[in-house]
Parts: C-alpha cells; sequence; structure tokens
C-alpha cells in the first residue's frame, strides 16, 4: 500500500471577515488601504488576492475563531468578545488555547456589561450572590464572577437576553451594549463592566511557516502604517526661527517636526505629521502664532 499523499503546504495567506454585519464593511475598507484588491467568487463567499498572495474568506463571525484553530484560516478579523468568548470556552473544555489577539483594530467598538432592573438600588458586585444572570457569553460572564468571588447561577440565552428580567427568566443580564438604548427599552440600567470590545486581527498561536508568515509579516507593516494614519494629516507652514518656541505647544500630537532653512536666515519650512483633527481653529492658533503659508495635506500610506 502506497503511503497517503501529505497534505499540500498552503502559500497564500487566507483572511477570514464577516461576510456581512457591523465588521464586514471596515474590515474590507482596513484591509483594502493596505493595498489589497479581490476578485470576488460568484457564491460571494471567497475573494481571490490579486496585488497579494492574500485571499479573504466571507463568513459568519462566530465561525472566525474555530477556522483560525482548525487552520482553514491563517488571520481573522472578528470581536474581541467573540475571540475571548470562544478561547474560554475552549480552556474551560481542557482543549489547547489556539488563538490570540494580534492587533486591535479601532473600529467596531462596544463593551460587554452587567445591567440590573432600573428598581434595583445598585451597591455591587456582591447582590448578584444566589441571582441568575442571563447572558450569551457563558465563559466570560463565569470568569468574571470566578474571579469576583460570586456565586450566580449563569443562564445561556442566544438571543433576546434584555428582555430575560421580564420573562422571569433571570434577575440580571449580561449582554453587549453600544449606545444602551436596548437596556433603555426594557428597564435596565448597565452597573459594571466586564469587558471592552473592538474589531481585532486575530491569528493562531503558534507562529505561521515561512511563506504566510512573511506575508502575515508585511500586513502587519501596512495595518500598523493604515492604523496609525487614519485620522492623521500632514501640516505645511513657513514661520520664522524666533517664534518656534511659540508655535511648538500648538502641535502636541505631532510628531518632532521636520524643519527647513530657507534663503533668508531667519525663515524655516516646516512639516508636521498631525496624529489629531487639524481643525480650522488650530489653524488660526497657529497663524496668530507666526505660523504662514499654512497647508494641510491628507496621508494616503505611511511605512515606519
Amino acid at each position: 500500500m502506497s503511503p497517503p499523499a501529505s497534505t499540500p503546504v498552503r502559500d497564500r495567506l487566507r483572511i477570514a471577515i464577516q461576510k456581512s454585519g457591523r465588521l464586514a464593511e471596515p474590515a474590507r475598507a482596513l484591509l483594502a488601504s493596505c493595498g489589497l484588491s479581490w476578485r470576488e467568487s460568484r457564491d460571494r463567499l471567497f475573494c481571490y488576492g490579486e496585488s497579494l498572495p492574500v485571499d479573504l474568506l466571507l463568513v459568519r463571525d462566530d465561525d472566525i475563531p474555530g477556522l483560525i484553530a482548525d487552520g482553514v484560516c491563517d488571520l481573522g478579523v472578528v470581536g474581541r468578545n467573540v475571540l475571548l468568548e470562544q478561547g474560554g470556552g475552549r480552556v474551560g473544555n481542557g482543549a489547547a488555547p489556539a488563538f490570540r489577539e494580534w492587533r486591535a483594530l479601532g473600529f467596531g467598538g462596544c463593551r460587554l456589561a452587567l445591567a440590573v432592573p432600573d428598581a434595583w438600588d445598585w451597591q455591587g458586585p456582591e447582590q448578584l450572590t444566589g441571582k441568575r444572570i442571563a447572558t450569551s457569553y457563558p465563559a466570560l460572564l463565569s470568569q468574571w464572577l470566578a474571579g469576583q468571588g460570586i456565586a450566580a447561577e449563569v443562564v445561556l440565552l442566544s438571543g433576546s437576553v434584555e428582555i430575560a428580567p421580564r420573562l422571569g427568566q433571570a434577575e440580571a443580564i449580561c449582554d453587549l451594549v453600544s449606545s444602551g438604548a436596548t437596556l433603555t427599552a426594557n428597564q435596565l440600567k448597565p452597573v459594571m463592566t466586564l469587558l471592552e470590545s473592538e474589531a481585532v486581527l486575530a491569528g493562531p498561536v503558534e507562529t505561521l511557516d515561512a511563506a504566510r508568515g512573511e506575508l502575515a509579516e508585511l500586513l502587519l507593516r501596512r495595518l500598523d502604517g493604515a492604523l496609525r494614519i487614519r485620522h492623521s494629516k500632514l501640516l505645511l507652514f513657513q514661520a520664522s526661527r524666533r517664534v518656534l518656541p511659540d508655535l511648538l505647544p500648538l502641535l502636541p500630537d505631532a510628531e518632532a517636526p521636520t524643519v527647513m532653512q530657507l534663503d533668508g536666515a531667519d525663515d524655516l519650512a516646516l512639516q508636521a505629521l498631525c496624529h489629531g483633527a487639524v481643525t480650522w481653529q488650530r489653524l488660526e492658533d497657529l497663524k496668530r502664532a507666526g505660523a504662514r503659508g499654512l497647508m494641510v495635506l491628507p496621508v494616503e500610506g505611511m511605512l515606519a
């Protein structure tokens, strides 16, 4: 009998993102800002990388950590709440950690919060002792309760967690909160935050092989640059050397400006990469301090 064929080595990087949902479009836009482009399949489940050997798999958010654990995908853009919940569930079932957060991506922000009825006079976590808490995040809630030394019953619900107290299924809830409007509509109030969540780039605990590892490092460099300049502007202006002490304090969020001497001994041209908002008021303050010829330019890309 001939030996079984070995599994072919995959030399293309594969990233899983949401097919639809609040993280889908921002994830695509961020990856596109890193110079990636794709050709989408007819079933709209796979995108073949054209500019680089980096493909996208379009799936459900909850499936992404498992796909990384199984080696189907190398990386994934997923909510931190989903990643940590599934990671906690794996460890609780005796499995070894298989994925971790590689980068926070700065969008899709929300929080996992504990909420109680408006009528409660909240005094602290000890009030939860002996109570039932409804949640879709049993692993994260159980970890938090254990850390607080609280004995409470975790009631697992897959949806409509916020109505559990009204239905008599629980006395409190633990759920994701964005604006808080859903809690208010159900006569609930958030009292504690268990986790600050956002979209993250997730990957395996172990390092990738040589080919995919190099692609992953390239992607991380580009991501770091894209995230760094997301709200950045390049500010150009001229000024006399003598007014520099008045100008520099007006650029607290800027990297060290590049300074070039012009023809006049006292005249300078400066450029500063500002990582905060460059508003009209800010420009007027700089002009009053002695800057002239102020110009604000967008930053399309940056590599450290």
